[in-house]
């Protein structure tokens, strides 16, 4: 019954990681409730700057999960040095991503019109889509710095600076959609500034509590500034690519998806907005639960007691087994209430209750995938994850959507449907690989 110790393990670090994650995500369910109320086209433009601010920030996120990696592995080794070469080179690459990030947006930014939606939508997107980019830079540091944190089982003060961060957010996109206090009414940019204020201020708040807190001196990079070692890149982006390209395929699938609605109109994009908020923000539990298996697994295998990787794989499973059984039906069963929180408009609720059945439907391999992913990269494995990630979404999800939704009429029910058909294979591919790898470990092979 070594699981069921193992599965308290896991709770006990992945519960400021799970809070700490859906905070993040309140993020964006303070922009859409709040924007939500400024109009459908605004809340259609949400949904289009969203798609194409996910994939660049996702990349970023998957080369990070690196980070987690290697200082997981060097804290079960014992190894100090190790661990503050990956602080300092994964905050390196984070800036280096992010600055590459924001200056193709620019680009991107000044050709919207490629992307085929209304004009109005487009016309509404420019401005607030450059200054949330703008925010990845800052954003994906301070992620770089919480990795670290982490993985040495020191979650819970990033956890408070991030949720004060979320605070910081809602508080400024009063001020700044509104205009409230004095301040000039923004409207919807407004909340694109709020997201960069307050990334800014959670990065700088990250900085200060890693240089001054007693017991992470020996863990923490003493000279931030010195000339990066080529090799300690390369080993970050081992991990880190692959791992990239595998969350960017899910993620860029749900993007195009976005997309698509845009050719259903205004409504199907603001029920899009909607779902896919409430969807991620499901999601959050079973990424900190993978976040947490990963740390587990990497922190195991680093200090060679394989004996513990198929307990904590098989906690890992039973955990996101169950919580998504019970998000799932709740979605079904609430799921016309939840919605008409968002809008009081009622073809978009409709249409998003809709959506929110077939979001219930699919929670469990959805979690289960996450999970089984996350173990895998805690192993060192993530290239044959990256291609599983390619023929699930991309070959084989997509297409099925625009199957349904175009050809058989579906509209925007049978896009979700085909991303749905791609996270059930890849659920069933990296399982089964998982348990060949944990069994692999456990022998010593």
């Amino acid at each position: 019954m070594k699981w069921i110790e193992e599965s308290r393990l896991t709770l006990r670090l992945a519960l400021p990681l799970m809070i700490g994650q859906l905070s993040q995500m309140l993020l964006g369910v303070a922009d859409t409730l709040m924007i939500g109320h400024l109009g459908v086209t605004e809340l259609a433009a949400l949904t289009f700057a969203n798609s194409l601010f996910h994939v660049p920030f996702v990349f970023g996120i998957g080369v990070l999960t690196a980070v987690s990696v290697f200082t997981s592995n060097a804290k079960g080794a014992g190894d100090t040095e190790d661990a503050r070469s990956s602080c300092r080179h994964g905050v390196m690459l984070a800036a280096v991503v992010g600055v590459v990030c924001f200056a193709l947006a620019w680009w991107v930014s000044m050709r919207l019109d490629f992307f085929g939606q209304p004009s109005g939508v487009t016309a509404r997107t420019t401005v607030y889509f450059r200054i949330l980019m703008a925010s990845i830079v800052p954003g994906l540091v301070s992620i770089a710095l919480k990795n670290h944190a982490d993985a040495l089982n020191r979650p819970w003060s990033p956890f408070w600076i991030f949720l004060g961060g979320v605070g910081l957010n809602v508080f400024l996109n009063w001020v700044m959609i509104y205009g409230n206090l004095g301040s000039k009414a923004l409207g919807f940019e407004g909340a694109a500034w709020a997201t960069l204020i307050s990334r800014s201020a959670i990065l700088v708040v990250m900085l200060v509590w890693l240089t001054r807190t007693k017991g992470l001196a020996e863990w923490v990079p003493d000279d931030w500034f010195k000339p990066p070692v080529f090799d300690e890149i390369r080993r970050l982006l081992s991990i880190g690519m692959p791992a990239s390209v595998q969350m960017l395929f899910e993620v860029s699938a749900f993007s195009v998806a976005g997309l698509w609605m845009g050719l259903f109109g205004p409504v199907a994009m603001a029920s899009h907005q909607i779902a896919i908020t409430l969807a991620g923000t499901a999601f959050m539990i079973p990424l900190g639960l993978s976040m947490a298996l990963t740390v587990r697994i990497g922190t195991a295998d680093g200090a060679g007691e394989r004996d513990r990787l198929r307990p904590i794989m098989f906690s890992g499973w039973f955990l996101v087994a169950g919580n998504a059984l019970l998000v799932g039906t709740s979605f079904m069963v609430f799921g016309r209430w939840i919605t008409s929180l968002f809008t009081n408009d009622p073809e978009v609720i409709a249409l998003s209750a809709s959506l929110l059945v077939i979001v219930g439907i699919f929670q469990v391999v959805d979690g289960l995938q996450v999970a089984s992913a996350s173990m895998l990269r805690g192993l060192h494995d993530a290239r044959v994850p990256a291609l599983i990630g390619l023929v699930s979404y991309w070959l084989i999800g997509l297409p099925v959507s625009g199957w349904l939704a175009f050809t058989f009429g579906v509209g925007a029910c049978g896009v979700w449907w085909g991303l749905a058909v791609g996270l059930g294979l890849a659920c069933m591919t990296l399982g089964p690989r998982l348990w060949r790898q944990v069994s692999r470990a456990h022998l010593g092979v």
